[in-house]
């Protein structure tokens, strides 16, 4: 597996960091959620006939990807964040895993270009200085920077695995800044090259049909089934680039948006499911090894901690507290500033 990204990830981080010796900290532990905002045209359908599922127990490898950032700290010139990624796979009945990180970064205004176009040209390095223009604002970095790690991490998947399943965190829609419709298709290309199956399971989703969320939609087909969406349509420069599924996968009330690679043929994407079922638990709808990853990259409150020694010791960073306004004006009724 081609390391190139890992390493300038430790490298810039690292170098971030020892830069940063002369600032100092405001705590924060505001985790950064991964949002993908979908502005459709409405010609979104639903079809209410259900497609059962029945698993297919064929050997088949089944992998999944994510990525988690959190902010910990503020300085006066920008923020230290810490981001971590997780890939598990599912063989011969057992998960494996692999996490890379965390990479913690001091981002200011000063470096934040420099830094990401570093790292974005160390995963695409025919790009390099191409898309400079594109690099993102200071409140942007933590989630821009996760992304990356996750589409390498997607890429290396696609390009290391054969006959299997690869699950992604999200939706397969491009066409964003962090992710350009070139680089999904070039991902979705490499998993088709080598016979794999991507499918990408959305834990919260904006499509609605007549002011329902697709995932409402019930079916008094017993699960797993599948229902199909049809005339998705997105506004330029965005476009999806998978057949939208709701996938209701076990009992109980959960359901989730699906996104199938949509060059894949119909039968060959039911079939993609069914294996996935046949291979991997299924609990509340959600794949076993996709909710694995997400628990392997998420940061606990110990991991923190050590993350704020190490700054605070190896890098010169003097962390302080700074008052919360909302408590320190309302007392016992400030909710403090993550509710403002």
């Amino acid at each position: 597996m081609d390391t190139l990204l890992p390493k300038q990830f430790t490298e810039l981080s690292l170098h971030s960091l020892m830069q940063s010796h002369v600032h100092s900290a405001q705590l924060n532990e505001q985790v950064f959620q991964q949002l993908n905002p979908e502005e459709h045209v409405q010609t979104l359908r639903i079809k209410l006939e259900p497609i059962p599922l029945k698993p297919i127990h064929e050997e088949t490898i089944v992998a999944a990807v994510d990525t988690s950032t959190m902010k910990i700290a503020e300085t006066n010139a920008g923020s230290v964040l810490a981001v971590r990624g997780a890939n598990v796979w599912k063989q011969n009945e057992n998960y494996r895993y692999t996490r890379l990180g965390p990479f913690i970064f001091h981002v200011t205004d000063d470096n934040k270009s420099e830094l990401y176009d570093a790292l974005e040209s160390s995963y695409f390095p025919s790009i390099r200085g191409q898309n400079r223009h594109n690099s993102p604002s200071l409140w942007q970095m933590p989630t821009r920077i996760a992304t990356l790690l996750e589409r390498w991490q997607q890429s290396m998947l696609t390009k290391t695995i054969e006959n299997g399943l690869i699950l992604f965190d999200g939706s397969l829609t491009a066409g964003t800044p962090d992710t350009p419709t070139h680089r999904m298709k070039e991902t979705l290309s490499n998993g088709r090259s080598r016979k794999n199956t991507i499918l990408a399971f959305s834990k919260m989703t904006n499509l609605r049909v007549h002011g329902c969320l697709i995932t409402e939609f019930k079916s008094d087909q017993r699960p797993p089934y599948l229902l199909e969406t049809t005339g998705l349509r997105l506004k330029p420069p965005m476009v999806t680039l998978g057949a939208v599924y709701v996938a209701k996968l076990s009992k109980g009330n959960c359901a989730f948006r699906l996104d199938i690679d949509q060059e894949v043929p119909s039968d060959s994407r039911i079939m993609a499911v069914r294996k996935l079922l046949g291979n991997d638990l299924v609990s509340q709808s959600y794949p076993e090894t996709l909710r694995l990853a997400h628990i392997l990259c998420t940061f606990t409150a110990n991991e923190v901690l050590a993350m704020r020694r190490f700054i605070t010791r190896k890098c010169g960073l003097h962390i302080i507290n700074r008052p919360d306004m909302h408590k320190l004006l309302f007392g016992p009724f400030g909710k403090g500033e993550s509710y403002s």
